[in-house]
């Protein structure tokens, strides 16, 4: 089956196969430097890799019609920090769900076919309204792209949201993450 050339990838870089969905072996993989190739947008492995799905990315939808994602992170009380963050009060910090999401617009500009390294380079506002505590089954976390920029910078503009069993507790506004080439290496 042929199809069309994608007009969001980078000039002179193939796109990768695009899913939608993405399982855990998928999210490892895509950490070992495998899923968009050597030298390319990884995710964190674990334990810093802070979801367990991704149930949705596209170029279209999201809040501002530009593109999406939608991960899953499975809650449970024996995870790394609820132990250490804080002894005899466990919460999720939140400067882990901010990374989570950060890791999302990474991984939304290497899935579209950009190279380089992803480096998160900001975020405009951060909002957190509760928090996430060994109680909590399921959290959320959702990507709306706002602006993609694909050139001799590659550079990803979103906002995210964190929901806790279906409650929304965290909001980022102008996440910024960019990709960058290794020092000494061609561009694609």
């Amino acid at each position: 089956m042929s199809s069309a050339p994608d007009p969001t990838a980078p000039t002179g870089t193939p796109a990768p196969a695009r899913a939608t969905q993405y399982s855990y072996e998928d999210l490892l993989a895509c950490g070992r430097g495998e899923l968009f190739g050597a030298g390319n947008a990884q995710l964190p492995l674990p334990p810093m890799l802070m979801f367990d799905r991704i149930v949705s990315i596209g170029t279209e939808g999201g809040a501002n019609g530009k593109g999406h994602v939608l991960a899953e992170f499975d809650i449970r009380p024996d995870l790394w920090f609820f132990g250490c963050h804080f002894k005899n009060d466990p919460v999720m910090p939140g400067c882990l769900g901010l990374d989570a999401l950060w890791q999302l617009v990474g991984f939304h500009l290497g899935w579209l076919g950009a190279p380089g390294r992803g480096r998160a380079l900001g975020v405009g506002e951060v909002k957190f309204t509760d928090q996430v505590l060994p109680t909590v089954n399921k959290v959320v976390y959702g990507i709306d792209i706002k602006r993609v920029r694909l050139g001799k910078l590659v550079l990803g503009i979103a906002d995210g949201w964190l929901e806790a069993d279906g409650t929304r507790i965290y909001e980022a506004k102008d996440l910024r993450v960019a990709l960058f080439q290794a020092q000494g290496s061609a561009a694609a």
